[in-house]
């Protein structure tokens, strides 16, 4: 295997707002925790059918 350096760019996202791409997960109950300097300050879960 070889060490290759992959480099991108992605498009600038509005600075209020998070996208979470759930397409790859497999079916199921997920929960999430949003973390701020290592307190965990919402949580909360989906499930994905």
């Amino acid at each position: 295997m070889t060490n290759e350096k992959l480099v991108g760019n992605i498009e600038k996202l509005s600075s209020n707002k998070i996208y979470i791409n759930v397409n790859l997960l497999e079916k199921g109950i997920y929960n999430l925790n949003i973390v701020h300097k290592n307190k965990i300050i919402k949580s909360t879960h989906f499930s994905k059918e």
